[in-house]
């Protein structure tokens, strides 16, 4: 006997479904806003879902973000508490950021933009002149390249120039190049990194701008500077120059009276993307990267010889620029170029077997972030977005290292930990310390993100 199913039942299962299909919608619902909020709130907080976010190692500090939304930022400069200058590489843009509010820009260039040639440096006298002395000074590094279409060559520069911060439109006036350096053949090692010292002197990162790989390189580039003895005069690639705000030398020069020579304050430099100062010593600090092998700190004296292109890191190099044996300075193995004994090659304080590519260097002048790390040394880099800080010698000209490190030598197999005190902020471009005291970070990018600012506080 088949049995039927009444009106009422059919009404009742009717019923069910409908409160079944309500409650589906609900969920999807609900699925829908949470995926909305993962994808658009989490954003605007700075984080990206496929990257880590930057941490740091000290569970009494954390990270903050400033601002963001740049096109790969490579350098700061700070114009008073909570206003600073930052420069993009591939726009040629300047913008002002004031209280995380960002402005601009103040500023465009028609730079050259492939592969390390840009805007690439910022520097300014920052909050040391009140609004009543006038416009402030402010000078940028940057390339710039003009093709001859009937030749089918191009010219390129990296060149310095000064402009005035007109305070009152919010613009930067009155453009004048102060020092025009080479910028072939390119393009990579262009260094551009500026800062400013006491004396308000701006000291100047240059690479040798050559290819790292050697069977790339072109000829007609190879100066005393890079240490080959039968080299052209030094023409300002691979060094650290220092030159007055006009762009002249700071006196009759360190290694020489010569043209070009005289504002060289360090030479035999590969490429540089850091240099700082002690605030306690004044003693001059760089950071220098290596042909896949030997990333180095180093202290920079004057008429400091870095020694390439005969010496990187702790190993003598070979006809090609590779490793052919570690360097014994006691053997005099190696005929370095020395501008009649006024230039002297000085071993690195530290270096990386393996390359991280180390950028900016900065000491922290500052005890906001706890008194253990007042007057150190930190680092950044390129690869990982590893953030690194290091202890000083009680005579702050070598670095205080323990365990593996001792023999100031990292390879990929020893223990890193006590150097590491940030990861994941993506490729470190600039380290500042604000006249707030805390920590600034540069990220030029961290894989998907834009680039972005951030600040490293006390958790409390």
């Amino acid at each position: 006997m088949v049995e039927t199913i009444s009106t009422a039942q059919k009404l009742d299962i009717l019923e069910l479904l409908c409160q079944i299909m309500y409650l589906i919608s609900i969920t999807l619902s609900i699925i829908f806003v949470c995926s909305l909020y993962l994808v658009t709130y989490l954003p605007a907080q700075g984080q990206n879902a496929t990257n880590p976010v930057p941490v740091i190692a000290d569970p009494n500090l954390k990270v903050e973000l400033v601002a963001r939304h740049f096109d790969f930022p490579t350098a700061i400069d700070f114009l008073g508490n909570d206003d600073l200058l930052i420069v993009e590489k591939n726009t040629g843009n300047v913008y002002e950021v004031i209280n995380g509010n960002v402005t601009g820009p103040l500023l465009h260039i028609d730079v050259s933009v492939k592969d390390e040639r840009g805007l690439l440096g910022v520097a300014s006298l920052g909050n040391t002149i009140s609004s009543s002395q006038g416009n402030l000074p402010v000078f940028l590094y940057h390339t710039q390249c003009i093709k001859d279409k009937a030749a089918d060559t191009q010219n390129c520069e990296n060149q310095i120039s000064r402009y005035e911060l007109d305070r009152k439109n919010n613009t930067l006036t009155n453009p004048k190049v102060i020092v025009s350096l080479p910028g072939l053949p390119g393009p990579s090692h262009n260094g551009g990194k500026l800062l400013m010292d006491k004396e308000g002197n701006l000291l100047v990162t240059v690479g040798d701008l050559q290819s790292t790989k050697f069977n790339q390189n072109m000829t007609g580039y190879d100066t005393k500077a890079q240490n080959i003895l039968n080299g052209t005069s030094p023409d300002g690639r691979g060094g650290i120059l220092q030159i007055t705000q006009d762009g002249k030398s700071v006196g009759s020069g360190i290694l020489g009276d010569d043209s070009t020579l005289n504002l060289y304050y360090a030479y035999g430099i590969k490429n540089s993307f850091g240099i700082g100062i002690d605030p306690l010593t004044d003693n001059v600090w760089d950071t220098e990267n290596g042909p896949q092998f030997g990333d180095e700190i180093n202290l920079v004296k004057p008429g400091f010889n870095s020694g390439w292109e005969k010496v990187q890191g702790i190993w003598k190099l070979n006809q090609t620029r590779e490793k052919e044996s570690v360097y014994d300075e006691s053997k005099n193995e190696v005929e370095f170029v020395n501008f009649d004994g006024k230039g002297k090659y000085s071993a690195p304080e530290f270096v990386w077997d393996k390359p991280v590519a180390p950028t900016a260097i900065v000491f922290l002048n500052s005890d906001k972030l706890g008194e253990r790390y007042a007057n150190d040394i930190f680092v950044g880099s390129a690869k990982k977005g590893t953030l690194f800080h290091f202890e000083l010698s009680p005579d702050r000209e070598s670095l205080d290292l323990s365990g593996d490190l001792t023999d100031l030598l990292y390879s990929k197999k020893e223990d890193s930990s006590s150097i590491v005190f940030g990861e994941n902020f993506g490729v470190i471009t600039d380290l500042k310390v604000g006249p707030d005291g805390y920590l600034y970070v540069v990220s030029a990018s961290r894989g998907t993100d834009e680039g972005a600012i951030y600040r490293i506080v006390p958790v409390s």
